[in-house]
């Protein structure tokens, strides 16, 4: 069980790593996988780049903690961090995003960082 939460945890990093960087990189094609396409005819780029460091950090954050303090600690982190893809999943559902989107993508995240932070508990 040990090297499966480990496993998770780091691979759950590695992608907040991957989103920051895809919405500091890429964000149109980001923000239409987050599930609420940027607006055309406006200029979103801002807040997507808030997007992308915010995630990028969490990864960067998640990454520390598990290498230098330990699985508990990466455990915690992990719990209190499940209240972004909460969030998540309501931000798509108020802005036209769809529910499979919103519960598919953003609230099984949750779940799995959840069950992820439950792993490390056990180790």
């Amino acid at each position: 069980m040990t090297v499966t939460a480990y496993t998770l945890a780091v691979v759950l990093d590695l992608f907040c790593l991957f989103l920051g960087y895809r919405f500091l990189f890429q964000p149109g094609p980001a923000a239409a996988g987050y599930g609420v396409a940027a607006h055309p005819d406006g200029d979103a780029g801002a807040y997507l780049s808030v997007k992308g460091s915010r995630d990028g950090a969490l990864g960067l954050v998640g990454l520390v903690l598990l290498a230098f303090v330990g699985a508990r600690a990466e455990a915690w982190f992990m719990v209190a961090v499940a209240v972004v893809p909460l969030f998540d999943t309501l931000n798509v559902l108020r802005h036209g995003g769809t529910r499979a989107v919103a519960f598919g993508i953003h609230f099984a995240t949750a779940v799995i960082v959840l069950i992820g932070a439950g792993l490390l508990f056990a180790v």
